[in-house]
């Protein structure tokens, strides 16, 4: 089990006996499907749905463990629409509408499982009335409207190159008079190479760089072995392709790895940190490889640019000279609606490539 799926199960186990009964008995059900982290964020939504009930008076409690079926059977449309109302105005923190969404789903998704799915000593349904039918869960962002977002806002393919060059050549010109900015520039200089350059030639999540082992690529076949996001298989890595343009950079920094980081034999994480106080290098965080890269698109002019918007530079790119499906598949999404994106992102460039003169 990766080192993520590791801490969110740990949290799901904490927090799950801390929900009614029934709430335990869904997540029980879902337990072979779901992984810990998508199970886990179902807990933080029900614990949120919980606690505003009990606020509102419309549950007993005295806590959100003890609020009972019966409550949740007696809720009308009116205490939903003040729900959402809540969720898009509280003060603290209010929530998007793709999140207002989602949590909406997640309650949906226990209504339904209560009311049509699970059943008393008698085969009677735990839940009688399910409220949540009633509501209607709008699509939030369409794959086009997705598009028009990132429109803009990626980089193009010669930008490619220049972004991996400008981290690799350019940027320690620009730091020079800057002795401990040039002095971390110098230590970091491959790995940070290497990291762009492998996200920009595969379309990697930061969650699957973050986890990445040594064991884990295979430089011959131009292979990586990762964790996809949504698979609950902790016992199966998948194979992904990545780019002859990235392996030199690779190399490199394997080359480099043992002695610049001085790893320790026990550490198996791919890409390594040394933090401050500390002798030996140990697992990059996800944190340090986004900030990174901010860093470094910043200076090349393009302070948007983030590691989930250099996944998406890859697949547009990718994208160009491939199908839908072989796309879907590299990115390893889901769905193929997901993967539409970029469908929609080279509209442009489609339309000016049908026109394009025939060669003599």
């Amino acid at each position: 089990m990766n080192i993520i799926k590791i801490k969110d199960r740990q949290e799901l186990d904490r927090r799950t006996p801390t929900m009614p009964w029934y709430i335990e008995k869904f997540i029980n059900y879902k337990l072979p499907d779901l992984s810990p982290s998508s199970l886990l964020e179902y807990i933080r939504d029900y614990d949120a749905f919980l606690s505003w009930l009990l606020a509102e008076g419309l549950a007993a409690g005295p806590t959100v463990r003890d609020v009972k079926l019966e409550e949740l059977e007696k809720l009308h449309m009116d205490s939903i629409d003040h729900f959402k109302m809540f969720l898009a105005t509280r003060p603290e923190q209010s929530n998007s509408r793709t999140t207002i969404s989602r949590k909406l789903s997640s309650l949906r998704s226990l209504f339904h499982y209560l009311s049509q799915i699970a059943e008393d000593e008698q085969f009677y349904p735990l839940l009688k009335r399910n409220v949540m039918a009633k509501v209607s869960i709008k699509r939030t962002s369409k794959p086009k409207d997705t598009a028009a977002r990132l429109e803009g806002k990626l980089l193009q393919e010669q930008e490619i190159d220049e972004f991996i060059r400008y981290i690799n050549e350019d940027y320690g010109a620009e730091i020079a008079n800057n002795k401990q900015a040039l002095y971390a520039y110098t230590n970091n200089r491959t790995r940070d190479t290497s990291i762009v350059s492998l996200i920009l030639n595969s379309g990697l999540r930061v969650s699957e760089v973050y986890n990445m082992n040594v064991d884990d690529i295979d430089l011959k076949k131009r292979l990586l072995y990762v964790y996809r996001k949504g698979k609950n298989d902790d016992t199966f890595k998948t194979p992904v392709f990545f780019r002859q343009e990235a392996l030199r950079d690779l190399q490199q920094y394997m080359s480099q790895r043992d002695s610049q980081y001085k790893a320790p034999k026990r550490e198996k994480a791919l890409f390594l940190a040394i933090a401050n106080g500390k002798k030996e290098g140990a697992r990059m965080t996800k944190r340090a490889i986004q900030e990174m890269v901010i860093k470094y698109a910043k200076r090349f002019g393009k302070p948007y640019l983030s590691v989930h918007k250099l996944r998406h530079s890859f697949a547009t790119d990718y994208y160009l000279r491939n199908d839908l499906y072989k796309t879907q598949e590299q990115l390893g999404h889901a769905s193929p609606e997901t993967t539409q994106i970029y469908a929609h992102l080279t509209d442009k460039t489609m339309a000016e490539a049908i026109d394009r003169p025939k060669e003599a």
